[in-house]
This record gives structure tokens, C-alpha cells and sequence, in this order.
């Protein structure tokens, strides 16, 4: 089984979100603080490919960094889990089959025959 984030590609987040660091003008120590980290050996951890990035905090990195949250998450997922960034956004669209299509249309009952009247429900004892 392929483990969906090699080490060389947590390496080349790293290296991604060191550049981002440094472009916001950042030491790790700094970023460590904004991130509300008690020490930067973390920083260093996930810029050396080491640690990634924990999802429930790619919103707070993104934001720490000047980074648009969105295109933050997309381009780490691109790293992270290829397959699955690979489903979400290159994946050809295919139209889903019948059965996992949603329905926008409401289901009617079929009409009653003209001049009958609608019977109550029979109560089953």
C-alpha cells in the first residue's frame, strides 16, 4: 500500500512553507508564536518534512503566513495526498451514475383513476 504522503513530498511542503515564511518576513520563532506554539522546534519539524501540518490547523498557518486559507489547504493537500488532490481537482468530470445522482424532482404518488376518491389508510391491528 502507498503511504499517501512520502517523505520527500513532506519535504517539499517544507521547503514550500519555509519560502512563505520567509516571504512574510517570519523567523520560526516568530511563526511559533503567531501559531500559538510554545516552542518553534515544530516549525522546524514540519519545514523539514519531518511533521506536517495538522489539518484541524492549516486555516490558522494559512492566516499566519498572509496565505488565502483555500489556496493554502489546495496546495498542501497537493503535497500531502496527491490521490486526493488528484480526485478533487484534475480528475476528469465524469456524470455520476443514476443511482448517486440527486434527485431534484419530488417523487408524486400515482393519480387515482377519475372519479375515485382517495380511501383512508387501513389501520392494521
Amino acid at each position: 500500500m502507498k503511504l499517501s504522503s512520502s517523505p520527500r513530498r513532506r519535504k517539499q511542503a517544507g521547503a514550500w512553507l519555509r519560502d512563505l515564511r520567509e516571504e512574510a518576513g517570519l523567523t520560526q520563532v516568530e511563526l511559533a508564536k503567531r501559531l500559538g506554539l510554545k516552542y518553534y522546534a515544530f516549525v522546524s519539524q514540519v519545514e523539514t518534512g519531518l511533521s506536517r501540518v495538522p489539518t484541524e490547523k492549516l486555516e490558522r498557518w494559512a492566516r499566519a503566513l498572509h496565505a488565502r486559507p483555500p489556496a493554502f489547504a489546495k496546495q498542501l493537500i497537493s503535497f500531502y495526498e496527491p490521490e486526493l488532490y488528484r480526485l478533487l481537482f484534475l480528475a476528469p468530470t465524469r456524470r455520476a451514475p443514476p443511482q448517486l445522482r440527486a434527485s431534484h424532482k419530488k417523487q408524486r404518488p400515482p393519480a387515482l383513476p377519475k372519479g375515485a376518491e382517495a380511501q383512508p389508510p387501513v389501520k392494521r391491528e
